[in-house]
């Protein structure tokens, strides 16, 4: 029986091909959700998507926060979201292109936020994730670091703290790394 209806599957599509039509490709559970989350976001206005291998291509896009209060007020960030095809049952991978001095962000990029790891629930949603990521920059979170040094100085000496993200931002050098231009 199951070869009958894979024999029946494929003429209707050689059917659909014959009629000048392109096969139409068969959309994941996961790309189907994403294609939802991005329909229904609601961006913060500090926020923009933008999709650089075009809209075909939902599962890999990226978002840049400009937070417009605390100690990253002016800086422009910019992350890369990639979704699986098991989403929402695995958050997506976000990685920061924006190299950043952040307790909450490693200088590769890699993003500590809670959500994203054990924390991650099938019913949060893409809206969630950049919620969380705004979070990050008004509320630098010292407890739960990746870049621990940036963590100590936010932790003891916040004004120290402030001035290094102010240089790091500027493009300049903290300690012995040098942070490219982002305001």
């Amino acid at each position: 029986m199951a070869l009958k209806f894979g024999i029946k599957g494929q003429k209707r599509e050689d059917a659909a091909n014959a009629n000048g039509r392109a096969p139409v490709k068969k959309q994941s559970a996961g790309e189907l959700r994403l294609h939802k989350d991005i329909s229904e976001l609601n961006l913060p206005k500090t926020t923009a998507i933008s999709f650089p291998n075009g809209k075909d291509d939902l599962m890999n896009f990226e978002i840049s926060i400009r937070p417009d209060e605390g100690y990253y007020q002016g800086g422009t960030f910019i992350f890369t979201f990639q979704v699986s095809p098991s989403y929402p049952h695995e958050p997506p991978k976000v990685k920061c292109k924006t190299k950043v001095y952040h307790p909450n962000i490693d200088l590769e990029g890699n993003v500590c936020l809670n959500i994203l790891r054990e924390d991650w629930k099938p019913v949060l949603n893409i809206n969630t994730v950049i919620y969380g990521l705004n979070l990050l920059f008004t509320q630098p979170n010292d407890e739960d670091p990746l870049n621990h040094d940036a963590a100590a100085v936010l932790r003891e000496n916040p004004k120290l703290f402030e001035s290094n993200v102010r240089r790091a931002m500027a493009g300049g050098y903290v300690g012995q790394i040098y942070f490219p231009r982002c305001i």
